[in-house]
């Protein structure tokens, strides 16, 4: 990871990317279990509805007005502009629990900077909760009306670590069963929290690892940002420091080094 900018740009661009999560959320509540919300597939057939795309289209609004200069990657608009500078967008991580009514469902916003996520909002309006974090100024998040400055666990020990694997389905469409079901036997809790949700209970303390499969920048850059700054760590499942790896695992740090351990050694036995 690169040097974090300086403290002063890096501000501006938080105070923007939260201003972008009031916008999303204006988009995105008003549509949460609407009896009249317009759901379509995409041609990978993930659902897509007219509150995704209403509350992109919102955002690049903003962009495009305040940042013309800056590059944006949206999950349903694509990418456009310069990628030095470039925000990553994704208005409802978690579709399938939006259409369905179920509240574990947020907008993510990121910025990165040469490649890598410097500042980082996740914004869950059904919740009530957002989460938000830019590079040396700490992770955070609101409670009772006051910010609190967020931090992983403690836990050193893969035994009594309880952590979060997505979809079974996920791993075995990865290849990884074999992994997921060693991680199972071998942790002391084991849950499929699902999308950014498990990412901000780890940067929270409340659980100890995240791994996820077949993931896009989109699906992962804002959790970066938190995650780090709370103290954890964030790589693709191989253990290399990118975003463009298709998979993330996330840790509390300690951890890190024997979660890849013990995948290393179900992988090759």
């Amino acid at each position: 990871m690169t040097a974090p900018l300086p403290g002063t740009v890096l501000r501006a661009d938080l105070e923007l990317a939260l201003r972008l999560a009031d916008a999303a959320d204006a988009q995105t509540l008003p549509r949460f279990d609407a009896p009249d919300l317009e759901v379509s597939l995409k041609a990978d057939r993930s659902h897509v509805t007219d509150a995704d795309l209403a509350t992109e289209r919102a955002i690049r609004g903003i962009l495009h007005a305040e940042r013309p200069q800056d590059g944006i990657l949206g999950e349903e608009y694509g990418s456009e502009g310069d990628t030095s500078r470039q925000w990553i967008i994704d208005p409802i991580d978690g579709t399938a629990n939006f259409l369905r009514g179920v509240p574990l469902w947020g907008t993510m916003i990121a910025l990165a900077v040469n490649g890598v996520p410097q500042v980082g909002v996740v914004s869950m309006p059904a919740l009530r909760r957002r989460w938000w974090a830019s590079s040396g100024g700490g992770a955070w998040t609101t409670t009772s009306g006051e910010d609190r400055r967020l931090a992983v666990s403690d836990v050193a020990s893969l035994d009594d670590a309880s952590v979060s694997f997505q979809s079974i389905e996920q791993w075995t469409d990865a290849g990884r069963l074999p992994e997921l079901l060693a991680l199972a036997q071998r942790v002391w809790r084991d849950r499929a929290y699902g999308d950014v949700f498990s990412y901000m209970l780890l940067a929270e303390g409340r659980i100890d690892m995240v791994a996820e499969f077949d993931v896009k920048p989109y699906d992962i850059a804002a959790a970066v940002p938190i995650v780090r700054e709370a103290g954890g760590r964030m790589t693709a499942f191989d253990g290399t420091d990118t975003l463009s790896a298709l998979s993330a695992l996330a840790t509390n740090g300690i951890l890190h080094e024997p979660f890849l351990a013990l995948f290393r050694d179900v992988t090759h036995p």
